[in-house]
């Protein structure tokens, strides 16, 4: 993913007055402490290993040259609002063909036939989300897949907790009607 020390040796001013190399400590915590939270909302997103890498590295870049990050009350989601916003910048740029060298992981401990039936089924999941109108596709990914809360949602997208939660809600029952549907053609 991303390699903290040469993303820095790009990006560090010089060090003259001490406050270059500050800066660089700083940020350097700031990106082991987010990275790996940043690499997952990209790739909640972009569904595509390179494009998440790409869109980490880039927001990683515009973070630290207008800086703000330092000052902000909530650090984990003005970093993923910022990660947010430059991976939704992406998604018209990128092609919708899918990678060929994206792998699902295996399930270990499960028969072939079962690993076959569980993998289909989180295919078509991924693909129900996918979806979704994008209102109900962000709250539902940075609640279900982040594990962030309501408020920090609400704070990372610039809306009332309130509509959070009844984003959530549609989401969740959006999902349940589409999967119950499938399942009802599946077995005609």
């Amino acid at each position: 993913m991303c390699d903290c020390q040469a993303h820095l040796r790009i990006c560090s001013s010089p060090a003259g007055d001490g406050r270059g190399q500050r800066m660089s400590d700083a940020f350097a915590g700031m990106v082991e402490r987010q990275a790996a939270l940043m690499y997952r909302v990209a790739y909640s997103l972009l569904r595509n290993t390179h494009d998440a890498e790409d869109a980490v590295q880039e927001c990683l870049l515009k973070l630290y040259r207008l800086g703000g990050w330092q000052d902000a009350v909530d650090e984990q989601a003005f970093v993923v609002r910022a990660m947010w916003r430059s991976a939704i910048d992406r998604l018209p740029q990128r092609s919708f063909v899918e990678a060929t060298d994206e792998v699902l992981p295996a399930h270990h401990g499960l028969n072939p036939e079962l690993q076959a039936v569980k993998s289909s089924n989180e295919e078509r999941l991924h693909r129900m989300i996918d979806a979704l109108p994008l209102e109900l596709r962000q709250p539902l990914l940075l609640s279900g897949f982040e594990d962030l809360t309501s408020g920090q949602i609400a704070r990372i997208m610039e809306i009332p907790e309130g509509t959070v939660r009844t984003r959530l809600k549609r989401a969740r029952e959006e999902l349940k009607r589409r999967w119950y549907a499938a399942e009802e053609r599946t077995y005609r």
